[in-house]
């Protein structure tokens, strides 16, 4: 389980009626697409699985956090959805969450709400983002292209995780650092 990570005024925002759309179905997919813009299917949805594994869409520029309704999630990332010959299918996931930091293993929490809601995927993360936390300055890191140091403060970054679910949050700051590459990691 994840709880969230990042900034307490992102948390602060969170209301009881804006968590994600639940999708339980192929027909809750088809139901929340008829009010999407069709415009926002050209760009990943935010989405989060909850502790009860119930898989929550919303528009990409939505916070991780208020998906979730502020609680804690087994997974958290984006998703690209694409028409299929028959229903829909997910083109492309990713664990990006800046909010929760997921570690690749959530993996089995999203491929089982996908499997439920009925909706096809491509048997795990076509981007897998990989977080870390240096213990001195306390900073939250994207690892990008297997460079594993600190963008704050240079040192190099433990190669395994040293995130602590469950005391996560204590340092300086829970920001992870974005380097100045795409924030998209499904762009094309």
């Amino acid at each position: 389980m994840y709880p969230y990570l990042g900034p307490p005024e992102l948390l602060a925002l969170v209301r009881p009626d804006g968590e994600g759309f639940p999708l339980r179905s192929p027909a809750d997919l088809d139901r929340w697409a008829s009010h999407i813009p069709a415009a926002d299917f050209a760009e990943p949805f935010t989405f989060t699985v909850g502790t009860v594994g119930i898989l929550r869409l919303a528009p990409r520029r939505s916070e991780h956090v208020a998906c979730a309704g502020g609680r804690p999630v087994l997974a958290a990332g984006e998703l690209q959805l694409a028409r299929a010959s028959v229903g829909w299918s997910v083109a492309a996931v990713s664990n990006h969450s800046t909010g929760y930091c997921p570690d690749a293993a959530c993996w089995s929490a999203v491929a089982t709400a996908l499997d439920r809601a009925g909706l096809a995927h491509p048997g795990g993360f076509t981007h897998e983002v990989v977080f870390r936390r240096w213990p001195s300055c306390g900073e939250m890191n994207i690892v990008r292209e297997h460079h594993f140091v600190c963008v704050f403060c240079r040192h190099d970054l433990p190669l395994r995780s040293l995130l602590s679910r469950a005391s996560a949050t204590s340092g300086p700051s829970t920001r992870p650092a974005m380097s100045s590459q795409s924030d998209n990691p499904m762009a094309a």
